[in-house]
């Protein structure tokens, strides 16, 4: 058996001894690196502006933000095929649709147009006599519990959207080939 080299495989050995060199490190941190970062420091700033620690709604933000710049390079550059590259389209949309809503809280409203409005009666404070204040509750039963089915939905909403949203991030990939 005789094994024989292109010209191509060992200019690519060059190329590959070239890129892990130390010389070549030091232009790559100056040439795409630097530049890099600091195009990444403008895309997520909104994001990073309002970072704490304890909060995570800026993991949220974050992956938000990422999920967004993906999936319009995604469908204008994807290099896969039409088919299963649209249908991780829709769910990568999908899944900035279910953080939108999370981030807007918007599973109230939602609740109010399946169920009624909540009723809203104005703030009344009663005198206790020693400096202190009572908030009255002039709300009748059915409105409390209207207020209380109202809430029980919203909550329903959001913890189906959140499973949703968790099990696309994890990768449910069934169907999306079919």
């Amino acid at each position: 058996m005789d094994v024989q080299f292109g010209d191509s495989f060992t200019k690519s050995l060059k190329r590959l001894m070239w890129h892990e060199s130390k010389v070549y490190r030091v232009y790559a941190l100056f040439r795409y690196d630097i530049p890099h970062f600091l195009k990444n420091i403008w895309r997520f700033r909104k994001e990073l502006w309002s970072h704490d620690w304890w909060d995570y709604r800026f993991t949220l933000n974050m992956l938000e933000r990422s999920l967004t710049i993906m999936v319009n390079k995604l469908e204008l550059k994807g290099i896969e095929e039409d088919g299963s590259r649209m249908k991780k389209v829709g769910k990568i949309r999908r899944a900035l649709e279910l953080l939108k809503n999370s981030r807007e809280y918007n599973f109230i409203d939602r609740a109010e147009l399946e169920l009624g409005k909540l009723p809203h009666n104005p703030f009344e404070f009663e005198d206790m006599g020693d400096g202190t204040h009572r908030l009255v509750d002039n709300d009748t039963p059915a409105e409390r519990k209207l207020a209380q089915r109202i809430y029980k939905r919203a909550r329903q909403i959001e913890e189906k959207e959140w499973k949703e949203l968790w099990k696309i991030v994890d990768g449910d990939l069934r169907g999306w080939w079919d």
